[in-house]
C-alpha cells in the first residue's frame, strides 16, 4: 500500500512514463497543507524554487520507478 503520508501528482502515459502536469508548485502547496510529507513527481526537467516546507519531493521517470518508490518491498 502507498504510505498514507505521500501524495502523488502526474500522468501515466501509455508505455509507463511519467508525464509533468499542470500547476506543480501549487499542487505541491495544497499537498503540504492536507498533510502530505512526500509527493511522488515525474522527473523534473529544472528544480522548483519554492518547495513548500515540510514537503520532500521524490522524483521517478516511469512507472516501475513509481512503485519501488511508492510501495517498496519489504
Amino acid at each position: 500500500a502507498i504510505p498514507p503520508d505521500m501524495a502523488i501528482i502526474g500522468e501515466i502515459g501509455l508505455s509507463g512514463e511519467l508525464r509533468a502536469v499542470p500547476q506543480l508548485p501549487a499542487r505541491l502547496h495544497e499537498a503540504g497543507k492536507l498533510g502530505f510529507a512526500r509527493v511522488l513527481v515525474p522527473k523534473l526537467r529544472r528544480k522548483l524554487a519554492d518547495l513548500p516546507s515540510g514537503v520532500k519531493m521524490v522524483e521517478a521517470r516511469n512507472i516501475g520507478e513509481a512503485l519501488a518508490i511508492a510501495v517498496p518491498k519489504e
